[in-house]
């Protein structure tokens, strides 16, 4: 029976090949099933040191170094997945070589070779499953049951015992905890935990994706408890020490239904002709203390999650919408960034420290658009006139000093408002449009993340920082191909300035496909993301950023608020020693916040689709006016403007034989020498909307529509003062985000064919 140096001392001499238990036990004359036990015991030993790893046919074959560890993920196609490494480096692994991993699996992972930029790798071990529940369809087939998962990337049929039916029927939507991952030898088997109901039930949504996305909906014992121990209100000792702004005219502006207010501004003009640029922002560290249950949990979320008329809190609502809400006529602590500013839009000095206010007016970005565009709606914000156009006059001249810098301005992103009915079901689409006051805020909390980042880069002192690498030239060229295909053409130089998309964006500002410009714009250029290393932010050409502006939202603020606390306290002076736990730590942080930003990212965009596709479900037959946004071999991809409602129309449905041309990016048929192209305009009717694939098709009709058709049955005409119609649902209810848009630059992030920028990147 070898010992495990001689095991060593064997694999390292059959380092080229792969050897079977059974070959191994014929190498040592192990004939016995003890010994035989043994020896299986001593290669999981292996395994786990990682001197070897098992394949997927069960072979065993010596690690030869370069290991990482890391989190799988799966692509929607099935044949590629990606390792985000503990550093979070990145490690293609073809699906081949997956070893039984599932999508979110921890693995450790060995690197092979190269996948174009990207190392490429082995599983070796499947460390901790990553996926416990999910969300599929029960179906039976003959005397078997099974649910297939809705998501994609769990690439299998999940077979269910009978003692675990647990009531469902054929056709619905279950919870599903997996009780048998896959082997070499047996299927996977869950259990039913939970009957959500019919699939197309627009009650099953929220569920469906909380499960997806494992958001935690209800915090712990422990953490309401904690909680429960906070004042309801600010108590009087904790206002002493701290400036006092109680009898400013500090304002608040958001969305009509928001209810966590972080943030409130101020604008004055000083004496000299500059500006005086006021950003009190909540002051949550009071509060959500280091080393309690509260904060753990904070950290654990990391963000607040936002679907439609829902929202999953980072923090409970005794401190999101009361203690740190910064409420009309209520005193509240506050962090206090006071910024003055020049005429040319440059930071001259600031002061920033622990503050308390009174907001003195809670406005709403609809009141002040009206406001500032003379619409009788805005009469009632008169008293705050010259505050409001004073803040307006302070905007333009910021948003002027990004552009001179080659900020990455115009990008809207396509977000949209969702109006539901009683029963949740979407009666329609409404794209969200940006007023100034929008613009307001963005550019002021941008120039407050800009100003708390240079205190820390200046000061050489660790920070979590707001991250944005310049894109790769190999996907902007692919941008560049597709503008050329649509007959715009763009200057493509070796070392891209944003200012370089920015005068892509002005040059496009009018074209019938604006919108899937931006969005390819935005694909093209990576994610933002945290980090502990400061490489400064390409779309809004900023050489330091930082999020500072929503701790009640956002963990990476909290922790910004605690450093900037730290080094107030400090003066600056820090030891080394804790210098370097700082940035352990926050190098440990940024990963685990990115990580968890883009799972709540991917959440709302889930939650997004299934509305929309809910809403479209009601039309299938009807026939829209759809815009060409891509081409590939199997068909092309189209939207119906507005709506932001994209789906394929799939070559197979076309009155021809069409091959891809791919470098003019085009569909030409082969006996009618008809062409399709990126941009042309269309009709299309709906033939299928599927909310468990997440997937809408349509087909090519002659029937020609009213690009602005009426498509609700329950819509009544209601006449306006001036005489124009507008359209009215019944009951409605909007599911536009009850938190404010995002505030901070650049709409330009990644996502699901679609913007959902202006988080992702700023």
């Amino acid at each position: 029976m070898p010992n495990k140096a001689e095991l060593k001392k064997f694999f390292r001499t059959s380092s080229q090949n792969s050897m079977s238990f059974k070959e191994i036990c014929k190498f040592y004359n192990i004939v016995d099933e003890n010994e035989k036990e043994s020896l299986k015991g001593q290669l999981e030993k292996l395994i786990e040191e990682g001197y070897i790893f098992k394949k997927d046919d069960g072979r065993y074959q010596l690690a030869k170094g370069n290991l990482a560890t890391g989190i799988i993920e799966f692509t929607r196609s099935g044949n590629l997945t990606f390792v985000t490494t503990d550093d979070g480096e990145e490690i293609a692994v073809p699906i081949e070589k997956t070893n039984l991993a599932m999508h979110k699996d921890r693995v450790q992972v060995q690197i092979i070779g190269k996948w174009y930029e990207l190392p490429e790798g082995r599983v070796t071990k499947i460390l901790e499953h990553g996926i416990k529940r999910f969300v599929g369809v029960f179906q039976t087939r003959g005397q078997f049951s099974f649910v297939i998962p809705d998501d994609p990337k769990l690439p299998y049929e999940f077979n269910v015992p009978v003692e675990e039916i647990n009531g469902a029927k054929p056709g619905m939507k279950v919870v599903a905890e997996i009780t048998r991952y896959p082997s070499l030898k047996k299927s996977p088997e869950v259990k039913v935990v939970e009957v959500l109901g019919s699939v197309e039930d627009p009650a099953t949504d929220f569920p469906t994706v909380v499960v997806k996305h494992n958001l935690s909906v209800q915090f712990p014992d422990e953490v309401m408890e904690e909680a429960a121990q906070l004042p309801d209100k600010v108590p009087a000792e904790d206002i002493e020490n701290r400036w006092d702004f109680r009898d400013d005219v500090i304002v608040t502006i958001d969305g009509a239904d928001a209810k966590d207010f972080d943030d409130a501004v101020q604008v004055k003009r000083l004496p000299n002709g500059n500006y005086l640029l006021g950003v009190h922002i909540a002051d949550v560290s009071h509060y959500v203390r280091q080393n309690t249950a509260l904060d753990a949990e904070a950290y654990e979320r990391a963000t607040s999650v936002y679907l439609g008329d829902r929202v999953i809190p980072m923090l409970p609502f005794k401190l999101s919408n009361g203690l740190c809400s910064l409420v009309q006529g209520e005193d509240r602590l506050v962090m206090s960034l006071q910024m003055e500013i020049n005429k040319n839009g440059d930071t001259v000095d600031y002061k920033v420290g622990n503050g308390v206010i009174r907001s003195f007016r809670r406005l709403v970005y609809d009141d002040v658009n009206a406001f500032l565009e003379g619409r009788p709606e805005g009469d009632k914000l008169e008293d705050l006139a010259e505050h409001i156009y004073l803040m307006k006059e302070l905007k333009d001249i910021l948003r002027e000093n990004r552009r001179r810098r080659g900020a990455i301005l115009d990008i809207e992103g396509d977000e949209v408002q969702i109006i539901l009915d009683e029963a949740g079901h979407a009666i329609d689409i409404v794209a969200r449009k940006r007023g100034e006051s929008e613009v307001i805020i963005e550019e002021f909390m941008i120039k407050a993340n800009e100003t708390v980042a240079e205190i820390f880069d200046k000061a050489k002192i660790p920070c979590i920082y707001r991250i944005h690498e310049e894109p790769d030239f190999d996907t902007l060229l692919q941008l560049k191909n597709y503008l050329s295909a649509i007959g715009v053409t763009m200057k493509l130089p070796r070392q891209v300035h944003p200012k370089v998309l920015q005068e892509l964006l002005e040059k496009t500002k009018g074209h019938q496909l604006k919108n899937s410009i931006q969005r390819l714009l935005v694909r093209s250029m990576k994610r933002a993301v945290y980090s502990a290393s400061n490489v400064g932010h390409f779309g809004l050409a900023s050489e330091a950023y930082t999020h500072f502006t929503s701790p009640i939202r956002r963990y990476p603020d909290l922790i910004v608020h605690r450093l900037l606390k730290l080094y107030l306290e400090r003066n600056g002076q820090i030891s080394k020693k804790e210098l370097k736990n700082l940035e352990k730590y926050l190098t440990k942080a940024a990963v685990h916040c990115s990580k968890k930003e883009r799972n709540a990212d991917e959440a709302e965009w889930d939650y997004e689709a299934l509305k929309k596709i809910d809403y479209i479900s009601k039309h299938i037959g009807e026939t829209f006016q759809v815009v060409v946004t891509s081409i590939t071999k199997f068909g092309m991809f189209v939207e119906i403007p507005e709506k932001y409602i994209s789906g394929l129309i799939h070559v197979s449905t076309l009155d021809d034989y069409y091959y891809y041309d791919e470098q003019k990016g085009m569909l030409v048929g082969k006996h009618t020498g008809n062409v399709y192209r990126i941009g042309d305009v269309l009709y299309a009717k709906i033939v299928r909307a599927d909310k468990v694939r997440m997937e809408i098709n349509f087909e090519l009709t002659d029937e020609k529509v009213d690009a602005n058709i009426d498509m609700e049955e329950n819509v009544k005409s209601n006449e306006k003062s001036d005489g124009t119609t507008v359209k009215q649902h019944t009951k409605p209810k909007q599911t536009s985000n009850p938190k404010k848009p995002k505030r901070e630059g650049v709409s330009n992030g990644t996502g699901k064919n679609k913007g959902r920028s202006s988080k992702t990147q700023r």
